[in-house]
């Protein structure tokens, strides 16, 4: 059975109506309230038994229904060039509870063992957050958390300082306050405010690969989400003196 992606909302409370992509087809799932009046249901043209109706407003459909075609999964490394190439900004939304790429790392063995990973050697990734950042162009980063933390979330949260300390600005979220901001389940990259980069993952947190998107609809709630997560994370210093078990 496909899963289902949250594209978007306009509700305040958290109910419906809503948007979701069928993962993997061309099809949108709308969540809304259901047509009961039989007056309305008398004049639906065609109307199959397992078929139901439901009403959303019209902005919703305006502001998140998808202009194009679902793009194909290319590999992570097929977008290295553009953590490089970007003008103003490289934004990330994390919202898994771990990642495989982190628990097969060196850094969580030295981790798991006692080991300081804030002060790692400079790597390949954090040179090149260094270079941006003596050049005026931002990487920013929000992750959701849950409360108490993961031990993928300790993990990421002792070694983001070292990612700090390289010029990339990381904040926290909590996931209750993520799911009151109704902030997509996914994790992405967004570039300039006009490219966005999907994660998609398996069910061992494994990357898949990414899907690239230009498509104004997306576009827009990226930066949308990008927004409220900004106004209410947590710098990465600030939230650590709150969890001082994840150093």
């Amino acid at each position: 059975m496909p899963a289902l992606r949250f594209i978007g909302t306009n509700s305040r409370d958290g109910d419906c109506p809503t948007l979701y992509e069928v993962e993997g087809t061309d099809q949108i799932l709308v969540q809304g309230d259901r047509v009961t009046a039989p007056e309305q249901l008398a004049e639906l043209r065609h109307v199959k038994e397992h078929e139901t109706f439901v009403t959303v407003p019209r902005e919703l459909l305006v502001r998140f229904a998808p202009r194009a075609e679902p793009r194909e999964v290319i590999p992570f490394p097929e977008i290295a060039h553009l953590f490089r190439e970007f003008r103003h900004t490289a934004w990330r939304l994390e919202s898994r509870r771990g990642y495989a790429s982190d628990r097969n790392s060196p850094a969580w063995a030295l981790w798991k063992a006692g080991g300081d990973v804030t002060a790692e050697p400079p790597n390949t990734w954090r040179e090149n957050v260094a270079q941006a950042a003596a050049e005026g162009r931002r990487f920013e980063r929000v992750r959701i958390v849950d409360e108490p933390l993961t031990e993928g979330q300790r993990f990421l949260l002792a070694s983001g300082l070292g990612n700090v300390a390289a010029g990339e600005d990381i904040r926290n979220l909590p996931r209750a306050e993520a799911e009151r901001l109704n902030l997509p389940a996914h994790d992405f990259w967004l570039f300039d405010s006009r490219l966005l980069a999907r994660f998609v993952f398996d069910e061992d947190d494994t990357t898949l690969g990414v899907i690239l998107s230009e498509d104004p609809a997306e576009i827009a709630a990226a930066c949308q989400a990008r927004d409220a997560a900004w106004h209410y994370a947590i710098p990465t210093h600030e939230y650590a003196q709150r969890v001082p078990s994840a150093m």
